[in-house]
């Protein structure tokens, strides 16, 4: 499943404890400005409402060649997941200090889907706990290639 954009700033700044596949409720103009990439997800968040969960944030730009129908670029989108779901995402995001984020648009057929994960937020010191650990894997992967050509 080729990535159409996915949302870097998630997995730095969440610890991400669940996720769940999501589809969404697109029009046409939105699609072909998906197929053409001009789409962002990184300051979007999803809201259980009344029921139904919501995308809000995410901006997908206006198709260009668009001629009756065109939408508003930041409007909120429903996704669409089924009842069980829906229950368990209200749950989790009635925790203090969760969220929902989209981690993910991709391709699944000729479908659009959303990752969306219920995300904690991560600390200060968390966020330099993986930079450390980043850089410390790097750093034995160069050193094991070093010793291998030796």
């Amino acid at each position: 499943m080729p990535d159409i954009v996915t949302n870097s700033k998630a997995r730095r700044d969440y610890h991400v404890l669940e996720t769940y596949e999501a589809g969404l409720v697109l029009r046409g103009s939105e699609v072909k400005s998906i197929r053409a990439g001009k789409v962002q997800i990184a300051d979007a968040f999803a809201k259980v409402d009344r029921g139904q969960v919501w995308l809000h944030n995410a901006h997908i730009e206006e198709y260009a060649w668009a001629t009756h129908e065109l939408h508003a670029p930041k409007a909120p989108r429903k996704l669409l997941l089924n009842q069980a779901e829906i229950r368990k995402l209200a749950e989790l995001a009635n925790v203090k200090g969760n969220a929902l984020i989209p981690l993910s648009l991709y391709w699944k057929g000729d479908r659009v889907k959303l990752q969306l994960g219920v995300c904690k937020g991560k600390a200060e010191y968390d966020k330099r706990q993986d930079i450390r650990k980043r850089e410390d894997e790097a750093e034995i992967r160069r050193a094991s290639t070093g010793l291998r050509r030796s």
